[in-house]
């Protein structure tokens, strides 16, 4: 194809990617942005197998029936309380994608593709010009080093945030020294770098940077509790990105370039918002540290003798007479299917004439937007979900607010106790409404490990049991009133 044809073509698909990001920024535009990524990458993925130096298309067609299949069977069969899970496991294909590309190339350019672990071992005589001429040779052999360096650590580090949203590992592990024994990796993963650029054909640095990323994928998730998991899904997907990007260097490849740029920026900044939701650094999050904790909290003497509990029944008869009501999701909605039961609960209010709205904290769940999707899923109206900035002042106009599953993310602590690990993390003020109704199966904390006043306020009754079941309930029971 022409040169000029195809480098227009790939501008056309990285303006779709742009605008497939801008409509991801809100709600009732997201749908729209996915699709217009999605064309811009289909558009994308043809032109480049036209236009490349293909020498065989089976393997190729292979791959996207398979790929397809199982992407197929995923999409109808992940429920959306697992997409978490499911968002960490793409990262994971991603940056094991951008892995093989490195390592393909590097051997292709090294002349032959070694047959046995011994030969990979084996020095061969090469040069930066094997890779290109001049410094492109250097800039090659960097980014190839540096893509196999962050693509083999989002791999692991991304099963490893798999398997703690699914809880297939339920303990935390580390390194020796923790932050130290990380930061001696990256030194040595960066020193294996150096070495490859230096001697082109010491194909055991490319070894040993392939096996210290991988180690430091592990290391760095393992220690990193719950709580701070939709940090990292943010840093891991923008890992990936900046290996797709790397990537797009190696081959040369101009739409992978900007695709995986934008990945990458996008994924930082979302990092970045996470972390101010939660008042938590960037550094603390990836060392696995909470905030430090003052004196321990005893959950006996917040609760003993201070918790009111109710029947979903008699919480029908409050919000038979309230006029404004807000309901605030969390990962027990997801964890009980509720989102359909709570959406029905809504439509009840509001036919009898009570104003209803979603209040959504930026880290409620597990992932970014976890609640924005769960409600989608639910056809809950776009615009009844209002970001916590602007729903926190107007709770004190607020006659009822029902919490469903959440709990750190209403906690007054972070407003009030100083010494307390969440201290200082903006939070939904839920307590400033007339009356509080807190759905949970029972008093046991968060992922912070806090015990919550709000559960013990005067204002606030706990309906105790299954999310779904209890909605469900109350729906019924304001039906029948």
């Amino acid at each position: 194809m022409n040169p000029t044809v195809v480098s227009f073509i790939y501008l056309v698909a990285g303006v779709l990617f742009i605008l497939g990001i801008k409509g991801l920024t809100k709600p009732k535009t997201a749908v729209r942005g996915n699709k217009l990524s999605a064309l811009g990458m289909l558009i994308a993925v043809i032109v480049t197998l036209l236009d490349g130096d293909v020498v065989n298309y089976n393997f190729i067609i292979a791959g996207v029936l398979v790929g397809s299949g199982i992407g197929a069977v995923m999409a109808l069969k992940i429920q959306m309380t697992s997409m978490p899970q499911m968002v960490a496991l793409l990262n994971g294909f991603g940056g094991g994608a951008s892995l093989t590309i490195a390592l393909a190339e590097y051997f292709s350019k090294l002349g032959s593709a070694p047959e046995s672990f011994s030969e990979i071992l084996t020095p061969v005589v090469a040069t930066s010009s094997n890779f290109g001429s001049g410094p492109e040779g250097t800039i090659a052999l960097v980014s190839i080093g540096l893509t196999v360096l962050i693509g083999a650590l989002t791999l692991t580090g991304s099963l490893v945030a798999f398997a703690k949203l699914q809880e297939l590992m339920k303990k935390s592990y580390g390194l020796p020294g923790g932050p130290i024994g990380n930061g001696i990796f990256l030194v040595a993963s960066a020193v294996a770098v150096v070495c490859l650029v230096l001697n082109p054909g010491n194909t055991a640095a490319m070894v040993a940077i392939v096996g210290l990323a991988l180690l430091l994928g592990l290391f760095l998730v393992m220690p990193i509790g719950g709580a701070d998991m939709p940090v990292v899904i943010a840093l891991l997907n923008s890992y990936s990105g900046i290996a797709a990007a790397l990537a797009g260097f190696i081959l040369g490849n101009t739409v992978l370039i900007v695709a995986g740029s934008l990945v990458g920026t996008s994924g930082l900044i979302l990092t970045q918002i996470m972390c101010v939701a939660m008042n938590r650094s960037l550094t603390n999050v990836l060392f696995g540290k909470m905030a430090a904790g003052g004196e321990v909290i005893d959950a006996d003497e917040i609760y003993a003798g201070k918790v009111t509990s109710a029947q979903p029944d008699e919480v029908a008869m409050m919000l038979e007479m309230a006029k404004r009501v807000v309901i605030v999701p969390g990962y027990g909605m997801a964890m009980a299917q509720a989102q359909h039961a709570v959406r029905e609960l809504a439509d009840s209010m509001e036919a009898k004439g009570v104003e209803v709205e979603y209040g959504i904290h930026p880290v409620a769940g597990r992932m970014p937007g976890h609640m924005n999707v769960l409600l989608a899923e639910a056809e809950v109206p776009y615009d009844k979900l209002v970001e916590m900035e602007r729903i926190n002042p107007t709770f004190e106009d607020t006659d009822v607010v029902i919490v469903i599953g959440a709990n750190d993310v209403t906690n007054p602590m972070a407003r009030e106790s100083e010494g307390s690990p969440i201290y200082g993390m903006p939070i939904l003020n839920v307590d400033k409404a007339k009356n509080v109704v807190v759905i949970k199966r029972s008093l046991s904390p968060g992922f912070a490990g806090l015990p919550n006043p709000l559960f013990a306020m005067d204002h606030t009754v706990m309906v105790y049991g299954d999310g779904k079941k209890a909605v469900v309930e109350m729906t019924t029971a304001l039906n029948q009133a």
